[in-house]
Formats: C-alpha cells, sequence, structure tokens
C-alpha cells in the first residue's frame, strides 16, 4: 500500500529515495552492491541521476565517466532539470499502481530513464553541444527503445508508462502534467521543414499506440483513445478516439491523473 507522503510538509523525496534502497538492499544482498554504487553512496539526487543514466548509456565512443561529468555539468548548470525529475518521479508515483516507491521508476522504469536522458540532451542542443546530443538521442533509442528528438520541449510532471515504441519529433511541445502510454508517436505530416510537430497542453492523457501528427494543438486536459489518430486540433476537455480522431464527449478535468482508459460516449455534438 502506498504511503501518502505528498500530504506531509516535510516531505524530502531524496531521503525517502535512500530509505526505501536502504530496505532493498538489505532484503535482496544480491543487489546490494548494484544499489549502493547506483544510490547509497551518492549524496544526491542529481549525482544518482547522472551515474545511473552514464552507466546505463555508456559505449565504447562515449564511456560512463565522461557521460557522468557531462550529465553532472548539465544538472549543475540548470537547476530546473532536478525540479522536473522530481515532479516526473511524483507523477509516477502517483499514477501508476505498479508504482508503490519513489526509488522504483529512478532505478528500473525506462520510460522515467528515457525522459530525463532528454531532459539533458535539450540541455546539450540548446548549449552548443547539438552533435553529442544528437550522439545520445541515438544511444538512448537503443537502450531505451524510444526516439525523442533534442530539440522536443518538454515540461515537468510527465508519466512515460513502458515507453517502448515512444517517437517524438523535433518541434514539439509538451507540457505539464502529462501521461503518455507506449507506442505513441508525436509526429510531422508531410515533408516541410519548420515547425510541424504537436503542441500537447497540460494534463493530457494519450492512449497506448496513438499517434498525433502535424503542427496542431491538444489542449489541456484533453484524453486521448489508444490507437487514435488525431490530425486536427482537439479543445480543451474533450475525448477523442479512432482513425481519424473524432470527439466522443468531455474529458474530466484531469485525465492524466486519473489515468482512466475508459472512453464514455454523452451523446453531445461537437465540431472540431
Amino acid at each position: 500500500m502506498k504511503k501518502d507522503h505528498l500530504n506531509t510538509q516535510d516531505f524530502d523525496i531524496w531521503q525517502t529515495i535512500r530509505e526505501e534502497t536502504e530496505a532493498a538492499a538489505a532484503s535482496e544482498p544480491m543487489l546490494a552492491s548494484f544499489l549502493h554504487q547506483t544510490v547509497l553512496r551518492h549524496e544526491t539526487l542529481d549525482a544518482v541521476l547522472a551515474y545511473h543514466l552514464s552507466s546505463k548509456l555508456s559505449s565504447q565512443i562515449a564511456d560512463a565517466r565522461a557521460l557522468f561529468e557531462i550529465y553532472q555539468q548539465a544538472l549543475c548548470c540548470d537547476t530546473e532539470i532536478i525540479g522536473c525529475v522530481e515532479a516526473d518521479l511524483k507523477a509516477c508515483y502517483e499514477r501508476d499502481p505498479a508504482c508503490d516507491e519513489y526509488s522504483l521508476p529512478l532505478l528500473y522504469f525506462k520510460g522515467f530513464h528515457a525522459i530525463q536522458a532528454h531532459r539533458i540532451n535539450h540541455w546539450l542542443y540548446n548549449n552548443g553541444r547539438k552533435t553529442l546530443s544528437y550522439f545520445l538521442q541515438n544511444r538512448s533509442s537503443e537502450v531505451f527503445g524510444v526516439d525523442i528528438h533534442p530539440a522536443a520541449r518538454f515540461g515537468h510532471g510527465i508519466m512515460l508508462d513502458h515507453a517502448t515504441g515512444f517517437v517524438v519529433g523535433e518541434t514539439a511541445v509538451l507540457g505539464n502534467n502529462i501521461s503518455i502510454l507506449h507506442g505513441v508517436t508525436l509526429g510531422g505530416s508531410g515533408k516541410e521543414s519548420g515547425d510541424r510537430h504537436p503542441k500537447v497542453g497540460n494534463g493530457v492523457m494519450i492512449g497506448a499506440n496513438a499517434s498525433v501528427l502535424g503542427n496542431i494543438r491538444i489542449g489541456d486536459s484533453v484524453k486521448i483513445g489508444a490507437g487514435s489518430v488525431v490530425v486536427a486540433d482537439v479543445p480543451s476537455h474533450i475525448t477523442v478516439v479512432g482513425v481519424p480522431a473524432k470527439p466522443v464527449g468531455r474529458a474530466s478535468n484531469a485525465p492524466a491523473a486519473d489515468m482512466d482508459q475508459n472512453i464514455i460516449l454523452d451523446g453531445t455534438d461537437f465540431i472540431i
């Protein structure tokens, strides 16, 4: 059963992660060394994230120590990143019934790892290191099974559940508190260059294997049904389903938080 940490004023997510990891190391001696190396020997969440991502994404071309230093530099220079990391951890804990500890996404959820790797790639892209950001985008694709262009802009509180097959194009923009299932594409339409990818509002939930295509706007608190293909703007608080996606009813105030995959037809007429 999950503990209600979020209503506690003195809740410290980093301290909670350490306590959870200490308990895990004591209960599973086989992983004690891994848990110590990854979490317990570090002093901050920044250092844990830098170490864990660099270990996963290292290669013969870019070794783990070099990547660790690059990731630490990014997290030090842009202090907003770690705030987004904490919001993403809380999103996983609050919305995923399989996540009953804050340490689980940090240690084991590749969707979380892919989002955080992208946050650092985005910083590299915007700070004169585009070549490295492209290299690490490719490496993340190989390791995590996702493909996120380093120029894409992400807000905070994003949960990418399962992750496999997630694709995001160059000019896509994601707002805050969004939930995305596996196989989702935020892609372009046609072959024109320039601004050609979706802009996704706050509180949106995108179901598994949905495709959102073109320079279109998805309003706040929209629910997109699994397998849908969205090729036109969607107003806020609307549920859309189908190929091509059509509005079928209102969405709740917080589809991303609810994670309710059911589609309820309300008989209301919408035009989009």
